[in-house]
């Protein structure tokens, strides 16, 4: 017996028509099947969603015995329309009959196999018994069905696998529930004490007491656009370039790889090494393809013959026409080029292949298939993804082996291939002692490359791009980019504290950048313009904050103050960015601030209480409001207003008011008070400092594994940031203990490699 109406319907039933839904669509071209399904509220919809398109009605749907007996779907789906007398043909079109039949034959044959599902009990347990129906009580009208608040829909989780993947939205529902902001006071239906104190201890317990720390599934990673192009680099020793001409003080992107790939989006991590699920289309394999060929041709000429020389291993002939190898010098070519290309041993058998197809052959003929065969490995899967010829059991969790080890400690800390004296440490074995892990940060993070880190995850995790839309004359862009860069790898590459992200002595400037430090700018070398030259972007200076002058820290940095104008930006990204709070996204609808009445004269702040009187608005702006507001006293250019040469900028936006009008008062939703930016400050590194730190571990993490972490890599961040609290830890400390971890060090792969996604 199909149960299809009347009372809540089973999760596991719901399920399987949820799954089928996409499917559905997917085969059928007409539009009327919704583009959402709204689990809680199937039965009372579904004659609507489901079955009012054939002409079914619900009263006709009640009890519907099926027999199915081996019967072919159609088969089946016409008995089902000849018992209740209705026809789905009646005044359709030919298209629309074929799309309407293929749709409910499909959908006829998942609700007889869901069927079977009906009164068995769901894997959820608890959740289903006892958290849903609190949900569907007290939530689901503002955050699920046909209205979704804050982008939190509840309709959405029904699997075990919904609950914890979708871990971070429990910890909202457990913060707002636990300091009370949720639902809205003025909502009459609240839950009690007693259905609050049920949530968060089911929280505590599916997602704090029995979590334990395992390493995510096996996931092959196609190299980023920077990955790529540095790997490409150091392979071959030179920089694939655009032959291009650029006007003097001019910034044009020099890098073939960089102009020919695509812009990496950001993966679920938001960071854009986060490559599991791209794609390799055939335009960007193409593109591959001819890079290859251009570092190849590059590599064989005469220009680049002490590059080849190299990679050779000994002296080549100097020729007035080409470049020629001897068989053994094509050899040694392979032998040295075929390792570091896949980044760990060639198996012998693939290696015997290769040197076979270089048998009996010289001059053109043996450079052309020593070409060939460097090609083929410059656009095998092998070297364009990562970890593809890791060494591990299926089904079972394990340590990675030493030279996947050493490609995560490479390309997290330098976005790059290891270079020797990490391949040597793998071969060694070294990489299995925490100890000697330890030692390859210190050893990396000396290196140049490691400033990698600042411009790469450092960007992507503040949102440094957006420094560009804060000027349009290039040089100020550049500038103020710039600085953020350098004092971040100040912070990565010096062991300096975690915590001096928010409050630093030392700051970075040029001539560019001077006038925001009118009282310590004199510690800059003097700068002589060149004759004929007007204007010019140097490299910044390191210079002390005495007195700090409204400077100091990431937070009052001119670059992100710019382009984060008006309070409302500065705090929205304080709390996404240092706090690692989750917010969603305003509605599209809201209007804009009103500008004050003639015979009024309000300050911006006063107006936007006005504005954000909206109680639906207020969760969210009580958390935005206090951050953004301290930060008032810098205008939108980042100039401090209180500095004492400081002049207005002749534009000015209707939030930019006079200091003398300004009110950087506030108090956080705990109930914490303060006058001024420099209060907040203190609060920041006071009762704040551990939700910054773990925002840090949070975003290292993410970075470093290359994907978005999950429900059990929480006691991993629990005691690194346990850690780096109690020891005052540097940033060189987190980048140890995230090298070291179990996520970082450990794999499972899947039994079925179809199942690695």
């Amino acid at each position: 017996m199909l149960y299809l109406s009347g009372g809540r319907p089973e999760t596991a039933r719901c399920l399987k028509i949820k799954q089928i839904a996409d499917e559905l669509r997917a085969i059928t071209d007409a539009d009327f099947f919704p583009k959402r399904m709204h689990l809680p509220h199937f039965v009372e919809r579904q004659s609507r969603y489901l079955f009012a398109p054939f002409g079914i009605t619900e009263e006709t749907v009640k009890y519907v015995e099926i027999r199915w007996a081996g019967r072919d779907p159609h088969s089946c789906l016409e008995s089902f329309l000849v018992l209740h007398r209705v026809s789905i043909f009646k005044n359709r079109a030919p298209s629309m009959i074929n799309a309407r039949t293929r749709f409910a034959s499909a959908l006829f044959t998942v609700l007889v196999a869901a069927a079977g599902l009906e009164g068995r009990p769901t894997e959820n347990g608890v959740f289903d018994t006892q958290i849903q129906p609190l949900l569907e009580q007290y939530c689901i009208n503002c955050h699920g069905g046909e209205k979704v608040k804050g982008e939190v829909d509840f309709t959405e989780i029904v699997r075990s696998q919904d609950i914890d993947s979708r871990f971070e939205l429990w910890e909202t529902v457990a913060d707002v529930l636990a300091s009370d902001e949720m639902p809205p006071e003025e909502e009459d239906n609240r839950p009690d004490p007693t259905e609050t104190q049920q949530i968060l201890d089911w929280y505590e317990e599916r997602f704090v007491n029995s979590v334990e720390a395992r390493p995510g599934t096996f996931q092959a990673r196609r190299l980023s656009a920077n990955e790529y192009r540095n790997t490409l680099r150091s392979l071959f020793g030179f920089e694939l370039e655009n032959q291009i001409i650029a006007a003097e003080q001019t910034f044009v992107e020099k890098s073939l790889v960089i102009k020919l790939l695509p812009t990496d989006p950001p993966g679920p991590s938001e960071f854009v090494n986060d490559t599991s699920d791209a794609r390799l289309s055939s335009f960007i394999w193409e593109q591959y393809a001819y890079m290859a060929d251009r570092a190849l041709q590059e590599l064989f000429s005469k220009e680049r013959s002490d590059v080849l020389e190299t990679l050779v291993g000994q002296p080549l002939p100097h020729y007035s026409e080409s470049i020629k190898l001897t068989p053994a010098q094509a050899e040694s070519l392979l032998r040295s080029f075929a390792p570091r290309a896949l980044r760990r041993p060639i198996a012998r058998k693939e290696l015997e292949r290769m040197l076979a197809s270089l048998m009996g052959l010289k001059g053109g003929e043996l450079l052309r298939a020593t070409r060939d065969e460097m090609k083929a490995l410059l656009v095998s899967p092998s070297f364009l993804y990562r970890g593809l010829l890791i060494e591990a059991t299926p089904g079972k969790q394990q340590l990675v082996d030493s030279y996947e080890l050493a490609e995560r400690l490479s390309y997290f800390l330098w976005e790059d291939m290891p270079d020797t004296q990490l391949f040597e440490a793998a071969a060694r074995g070294d990489l299995e002692h925490a100890d000697e892990i330890a030692k390859q940060v210190d050893r990396m993070l000396a290196s140049p490359l490691a400033r990698n880190l600042a411009e790469s995850f450092g960007h992507q995790w503040l949102g440094l791009a957006d420094i560009d839309n804060a000027r349009d004359d290039v040089l100020s862009r550049q500038a103020l980019r710039s600085q953020p860069f350098d004092f971040l790898n100040y912070l990565f590459t010096e062991n300096r504290p975690v915590i001096e992200l928010i409050d630093s002595n030392v700051a970075f400037a040029s001539h560019n950048t001077a006038s925001f430090y009118p009282e310590n700018n004199h510690q800059l070398e003097k700068y002589v313009r060149p004759k004929g030259i007007e204007r010019k972007l140097v490299p910044n200076q390191r210079m002390s904050l005495d007195p700090p002058e409204g400077r100091g820290g990431i937070l009052t940095m001119p670059g992100i103050l710019a382009m984060n104008r008006g309070p409302i930006l500065r705090g929205t990204w304080m709390l996404r960015r240092i706090l690692g709070e989750r917010l969603g996204e305003p509605p599209a609808d809201i209007p804009p601030v009103e500008a004050a009445a003639p015979n009024v004269d309000f300050s911006f702040r006063e107006r936007f209480e006005v504005h954000r009187s909206d109680s639906t608005c207020a969760r969210c702006h009580d958390r935005i409001d206090p951050l953004g507001f301290a930060l008032q006293m810098y205008d939108d250019e980042g100039s401090y207003k209180l500095a004492l040469d400081y002049k207005p900028p002749r534009r000015r936006a209707g939030h930019d008011d006079d200091p003398d009008r300004i009110d950087t008062a506030g108090h956080l939703p705990d109930g914490e008070a303060f006058q001024n930016f420099d209060e907040l400050k203190s609060i920041l590194l006071g009762s704040k400092r551990r939700d910054i730190i773990r925002n840090a571990v949070e975003r290292t993490l993410a970075y470093a594994l290359c994907r978005k972490l999950e429900a059990f890599d929480r006691p991993t961040i629990d005691a690194i940031t346990e850690k780096i609290d109690e020891t005052n830890g540097t940033w060189r400390d987190l980048f140890v203990e995230v090298s070291q971890s179990l996520p970082f060090r450990e794999t499972f792969i899947a039994p079925n490699p179809q199942t690695n996604s």
